[in-house]
């Protein structure tokens, strides 16, 4: 195996380019730790593929994307399902790009058996595309197909951005797997962060085609493979992994598949809806809406659409799991179907699906977005907003109260898709360029702190910020230097914040290690077991990668500048957890029942310091010595 990880380094500005090289252990293992140096050396945007990228290790293909975040303010990861696997044909493990280019433009990337990487950075008209094929960033993928893809003996990979990366501060990367020369419906997408943002404000970059026929020495040998899996599992590898990526394609004890059809299926109380204003309901109203319109309607469309007739894909490599659940063109995920689903009023499979698809069209972080739309409704039907205000005519239906699932569904997902038009026009008051945090607390000066109160968001530094995933548990409020992913601790249980603090850096440093080797987080099941087993068989230095997973988690801790819940939401979101806790599940552990005490007495008081105990677990479990 090769031991250098080898990064091309391309100047927008200037179109130069050099490849540098840096021995894996030294210093670097992946795209994480390595892509960390050089964003705090050049403030480069980076993107690359891990050591294993190519190889027989399933789920190995994921791209990773690091730098410095426009939306969150720090370092962070974003990653892309199967975008690396056409990525190694270029024989390198990643690209940092520097520099503006000075009109907007598309970088191609090409390699061809063992010549050098061709290089070139080609203005595109960047309205006119839009303009032209109103599709976005699928738009300007076709765009940029259309013009390089022919110059390409295998199939490329394009990766695009869309309006929203000029609008807003968190645009995402779209990407999909081309087949045959034609985009398929799996998209794939780097959409945490924003960094479809800093690849077109910062470098002025609108696409990147890649892809090439050089080989290089990827791990090929199956029968090593299993040899390792025969050791741990006494099973095969391909075994091991169909079993235990199980959810992501069919589970039978649920007699449905992937994270929509799973989490769905099992939510049960735990189910956010209407703005998080479930959290204020009784568990019998939360099972009463989970019931009517999410298990009889919401998931019943989705199994008889999607999982009876198995509409279903991967995200470009080969892999068991098929986690891409499609009806049509419309990819069914968890979370962009809860966000821009019942957290924004909608119940409905064809109004999430007219909506979801208008926020990739444009190129949203899908799950931000759901939130600042979930949020304006709030506001909206609170009369905190006219609709004119915002670029509307209506209000929306924002109460289970007599709700039509179709009908007001259907209602909701026009309003928002009206939000998303006004965000990317700036029409009214929606001028999302600085971000979401820095508009609500704007807006609270001139309205009131009523405005601000109903967003739930984490805030990081000055104007950092980023909606949580969509768990309803006290770690998703975590403040660690990395929010919005699961770099912390999302199981339903009650845990001490100070322990709390501690299992969320445990969690880091796990996916740290399935980032920095390019795997996805599907196959965790195994892989956090024996990633460093492969680790050391192929370059004998499990311990030193082990050890740099730490010191990786604590070099981003470092730079940890999270700030206490600013809004009320925030804080209730914490309180009604932990009293449901004891109130639904029965548990009685003594430090639940003296902080809902505190709570009780003084939740301003009370937050502050179970903010606190979370920090400091945090803070001693990821020193670097």
């Amino acid at each position: 195996m090769d031991t250098h990880q080898r990064v091309l380094f391309v100047d927008a500005g200037s179109a130069f380019y050099r490849i540098e090289r840096f021995q894996v252990g030294v210093t670097f293992f992946g795209p994480v730790d390595l892509g960390l140096y050089l964003a705090g050396k050049y403030n480069s945007l980076n993107i690359g593929g891990g050591l294993l990228a190519a190889s027989v290790i399933p789920g190995a293909n994921r791209l990773i994307v690091t730098g410095f975040s426009p939306c969150w303010g720090g370092f962070y990861v974003s990653t892309m399902g199967g975008a690396a696997l056409v990525f190694d044909n270029l024989g390198l493990n990643m690209l940092s790009i520097v520099g503006r280019a000075p009109t907007p433009s598309a970088l191609y990337l090409n390699r061809c058996g063992s010549e050098h990487v061709e290089v070139e950075i080609v203005p595109v008209e960047l309205h006119g595309v839009w303009r032209a094929d109103p599709q976005g960033v699928y738009g300007m993928m076709n765009h940029i197909l259309e013009r390089f893809g022919d110059r390409y003996t295998n199939d490329p990979r394009v990766l695009a951005v869309g309006p929203a990366a000029e609008a807003t501060d968190f645009g995402a990367i779209g990407s999909a797997p081309i087949r045959q020369g034609k985009f398929t419906h799996a998209d794939t997408w780097a959409g945490r962060g924003g960094f479809g943002s800093k690849l077109l404000q910062d470098h002025n970059i609108t696409g990147i085609i890649y892809g090439g026929t050089f080989v290089d020495e990827d791990f090929r040998d199956r029968k090593l493979a299993d040899q390792w899996f025969e050791d741990k599992y006494n099973k095969r590898l391909k075994v091991v992994d169909f079993e235990t990526t199980t959810k992501y394609r069919f589970d039978p004890n649920f007699q449905t598949g992937g994270t929509f059809g799973v989490n769905y299926a099992t939510l049960g109380g735990h189910l956010l809806f209407f703005n998080y204003r479930s959290i204020y309901a009784s568990e019998e109203e939360r099972l009463e809406v989970h019931d009517k319109f999410i298990v009889n309607h919401y998931l019943r469309q989705f199994n008889e659409e999607t999982i009876q007739p198995k509409c279903q894909s991967n995200c470009g490599e080969p892999c068991a799991a098929v986690c891409k659940k499609l009806h049509n063109e419309h990819k069914k995920d968890y979370e962009p179907y809860q966000a821009m689903g019942p957290l924004a009023g909608v119940f409905d499979q064809r109004a999430a699906e007219k909506l979801t698809r208008q926020a990739d069209t444009y190129g949203f972080d899908a799950i931000s977005v759901g939130g600042v739309l979930s949020w304006l409704m709030e506001c909206l039907d609170a009369g905190l907003f006219t609709p004119a205000e915002l670029g509307l005519t209506e209000r929306p239906a924002f109460s289970a109260d007599g709700f039509n699932v179709v009908a007001d569904s259907d209602h909701n997902a026009r309003i928002g898709m009206e939000l998303l038009d006004s965000i990317i026009e700036r029409r009214g008051l929606l001028d999302l360029r600085e971000g979401a945090r820095k508009l609500a607390r704007r807006l609270s000066r001139v309205k009131g702190r009523a405005v601000l109160d109903p967003f739930l968001y984490l805030g990081f530094g000055r104007k950092g910020w980023m909606v949580p995933n969509q768990y309803w548990t006290a770690g998703a409020m975590s403040p660690m230097g990395i929010m919005g992913k699961y770099y912390m601790y999302y199981g339903y249980e009650f845990l001490p914040p100070r322990e709390l603090g501690r299992q969320n850096a445990e969690r880091m440093k796990r996916e740290l290690m399935l980032d920095n080797t390019g795997m996805c987080r599907f196959h965790r099941g195994w892989a956090d077991g024996m990633l460093p087993q492969i680790v050391q068989s192929l370059y004998g230095m499990s311990d030193k990668y082990l050890k740099q997973a730490s010191i990786t988690a604590s070099r981003i801790n470092s730079r940890n500048s999270s700030v206490l819940w600013e809004s009320e939401r925030c804080i209730d979101y914490v309180y009604t957890f932990l009293e449901r806790k004891r109130s639904v599940d029965g548990e009685r552990h003594p430090e639940l029942e003296t902080w809902i005490k505190r709570f009780e007495s003084d939740k301003h008081e009370a937050a502050l310091a179970f903010w606190y105990e979370i920090h400091k677990g945090i803070q001693e479990s990821l020193t670097e010595f």
